[in-house]
């Protein structure tokens, strides 16, 4: 192979996360001067960043707060950023997500409210419905990241005891226009599920979230349970006169990053085929079909002839059962390379467009062909690593982690197989 595998890899990444750039994707979305004031609030992993190319871009009076994950800030000068805990919530984003809530509902009929919103928002805008206390939404947090929930079910239980999320925000904002700005790391790009649609309306219902948190067994403090099957947890309707007002706009979005990903390995000479931009499940199970799919294309040639790369995105989950340092970037990886078993001229790389990848300051990480004799040389198992959910641990004792610090986006997974 005339490329170096490791470094093409990472370049796919590099190319995937620059397309999702808010210096890129924001400006062209920017609505027209208002009568009123233009009210920036944002939250979420790309916020601070997302707020920042607003100012770049914008010539009137302008102000505003977002929050988001610590490490994640930018300099601005008129848009208050601050920073909050991610994925568990903590007092600092309780107390932005006040403050938000109050400067939304301090909005005029001639102002315009723009919303910035990208995925770790669920999060960092953290205020639970009355009787909910911060501790209890941090209990209820972990529970739902350890469910093996799919993301959307996992956000339908957020929104129903969030006092901000499921469209509570944009009501807030009322009579204001609301324009909404999402950068998409949630499978499907369905506005409600990123940052669980604290501006848009939720056509899921409290009974809808009650059933995830019975068919997954999550414990929920009493207080939550009880509200679930309360009239006051239900979110705003798609309906609601409220929401007449409102806009949205998916800025950027996983298949646009596959699609920059695909350029950088097509410009290397490489065929590409992106299987899609929304694969879930768990996330040894998606390793193990990716797998047999590999092993079909270097042995057979079917259905694609190597050498060729093999894209797909989305978000898969992880149902914790060891206590390992893992994500499920890292989950995917250990199934596939237990799966590949050492097959020869494969090399692939799974990362989290944010950089972060479960609760570890690493993207994810570089599979190759002696991953595992080089883990059994060392004396570490995959299998066991994979039984402890402890991928970081195997691919850090590899050196293999992929480590880009804060990305100041998320357009979610990005999972590359190079099959030479």
């Amino acid at each position: 192979m005339s490329v170096d595998p490791r470094v093409l890899l990472r370049s796919m990444f590099d190319a995937a996360i620059a397309a999702a750039q808010p210096d890129r994707c924001v400006p062209p979305f920017l609505p027209p001067r208002p009568k009123g004031r233009l009210i920036v609030l944002g939250a979420g992993k790309a916020s601070a960043a997302m707020a920042r190319a607003v100012e770049r871009h914008w010539d009137g009076p302008i102000e505003g707060l977002v929050v988001t994950r610590y490490g994640y800030a930018v300099p601005t000068e008129r848009i208050e950023g601050v920073e909050a805990a991610h994925p568990v919530p903590d007092a600092a984003g309780l107390q932005a997500a006040r403050r938000i809530c109050d400067i939304a509902a301090g909005a005029g009929q001639d102002d315009t409210v723009l919303c910035l919103i990208s995925g770790g928002g669920s999060a960092l805008l953290a205020l639970p419905l009355e009787g909910i206390t911060l501790e209890d939404k941090q209990a209820i947090n972990r529970a739902l990241l350890a469910s093996g929930a799919p993301i959307s079910e996992m956000n339908c239980v957020r929104r129903h005891l969030s006092a901000v999320k499921g469209g509570r925000l944009a009501a807030l904002a009322h009579p204001a226009k609301v324009v909404t700005l999402l950068i998409s790391d949630v499978p499907g790009d369905n506005p409600v599920d990123i940052a669980s649609g604290p501006t848009v309306g939720d056509p899921t219902t409290s009974a809808d979230a009650l059933a995830i948190v019975r068919r997954y067994g999550i414990v929920l403090p009493p207080t939550a349970e009880a509200l679930l099957a309360a009239a006051r947890s239900e979110t705003v309707k798609p309906d609601d006169p409220c929401l007449s007002g409102c806009e949205t706009h998916v800025v950027a979005a996983p298949q646009a990053s596959l699609e920059a990903a695909a350029a950088t390995a097509r410009q290397a000479g490489f065929a590409v085929h992106i299987l899609g931009d929304a694969l879930e499940g768990e996330a040894r199970d998606v390793g193990a079909v990716l797998a047999g799919m590999t092993r079909q294309v270097a042995r057979r040639g079917q259905p694609f002839a190597p050498p060729c790369v093999l894209l797909s995105g989305g978000e898969t989950t992880v149902t914790v059962r060891g206590k390992g340092r893992g994500g499920r970037n890292v989950e995917f990886l250990l199934s596939l390379g237990l799966h590949l078993r050492g097959l020869e001229n494969v090399w692939a790389l799974a990362g989290d467009t944010d950089g972060v990848d479960g609760q570890e300051e690493i993207a994810g990480a570089i599979l190759t062909p002696d991953s595992l004799s080089r883990a059994w040389s060392l004396g570490v198992n995959a299998q066991t690593a994979l039984d402890e959910n402890d991928g970081h641990g195997f691919f850090g004792a590899l050196g293999d982690a992929v480590v880009t610090g804060p990305t100041l986006t998320n357009v979610n997974d990005i999972r590359a197989i190079l099959i030479g």
